[in-house]
């Protein structure tokens, strides 16, 4: 996949089917888009292209929107890749970008240098300086400038109209079978191991800390998780404790804990990308250490039945 971060790197002479939008969890809404993207442009015998937005653009209209993101740029170019998608460009948004008319946006970008044939957008999408293109206006453009213009329709599961909205309610509230359903995937977090204060080991189950490689990702409820992770060139099972240990600590600062199975190495500084499989259950404060040992136990027997069966 071709990564452009300026519009100055792009030379195409052969019209593209392109699809714009910030594309946050890349659910089965956003997966449907991009299918037909890549289709429409295996069709004509052109290139698809995705035009996505870094950072958020709610980050920076709207700083205390107090938003958290579901995928990280990183996360999400790969499963851009993973779906098929040719070129990305991504903008740098910006307060300057930010005030660019819609019709400026099409001009200069998606006819102007990504030379596109056909545009494909999602049902409720809108873009430009406060919100203001929208289908209809691009509509009026695409008969302006001679473009082809597709509106993808909503998809709905059990009911629910999926957005990325809906996805970050979910995994806020530890609904990760709900979240899964929308995205079409597990819901996963990247991040660095960190050094702790060691207290799991003390416990008899060393873990490993987690810095989300993003300080806007979107954290899962607290609670204890049954996970898979990626390390290095190996796949492992675990359990995940995400909270403020109130069995020892009196600050409200979140920790992750990641506890692997069978596992000793010395990984500190090193890259884990932690795939949340199903939650087990809230955090609880315990009256003494050997009851939460008992419950640690009763967990990871817990979390490798549910992994077994997954």
């Amino acid at each position: 996949m071709n990564i452009y971060r300026d519009i100055s790197e792009i030379n195409k002479t052969g019209k593209s089917v392109v699809t714009i939008g910030s594309f946050d969890g890349i659910h089965i809404g956003h997966a449907d888009i991009i299918g037909f993207v890549i289709n429409e442009a295996a069709a004509v015998k052109g290139e698809n292209f995705v035009v996505t937005f870094e950072p958020h653009p709610r980050l920076v209209v709207s700083k205390n929107s107090g938003i958290k993101i579901l995928t990280a740029f990183e996360e999400k170019a790969k499963l851009f890749e993973n779906l098929g998608v040719q070129n990305l460009l991504v903008i740098n948004f910006n307060r300057e970008f930010a005030d660019l008319s819609y019709e400026d946006f099409v001009k200069t970008y998606l006819t102007g240098k990504i030379n596109a044939g056909h545009i494909v957008i999602g049902h409720d999408h809108h873009f430009g300086r406060g919100r203001g293109g929208d289908e209809n206006k691009l509509l009026r453009l695409s008969q302006e400038m001679n473009f082809k213009l597709t509106v993808i329709p909503p998809v709905s599961v059990k009911g629910i109209q999926v957005s990325s909205s809906k996805v970050r309610e979910a995994v806020a509230e530890g609904n990760l079978t709900l979240a899964e359903d929308l995205l079409g995937r597990k819901y996963s977090l990247s991040g660095m191991i960190v050094e702790g204060v060691q207290r799991g080991r003390e416990l008899g189950f060393p873990t490993a800390n987690i810095e989300p490689c993003n300080k806007h990702k979107l954290i899962p409820a607290s609670g204890v998780y049954a996970v898979k992770c990626i390390l290095g060139n190996g796949n492992y099972n675990g359990v995940l404790n995400i909270g403020t240990r109130p069995t020892f600590e009196t600050q409200d600062n979140i920790f992750i804990e990641l506890h692997i199975f069978g596992f000793g190495e010395n990984i500190y500084g090193k890259p884990v990308e932690i795939e949340f499989v199903h939650r087990i259950r809230e955090e609880i404060k315990f009256g003494s250490k050997e009851q939460l040992i008992l419950q640690i136990k009763s967990d990871v027997e817990t979390a490798k039945q549910i992994l077994i069966n997954n």
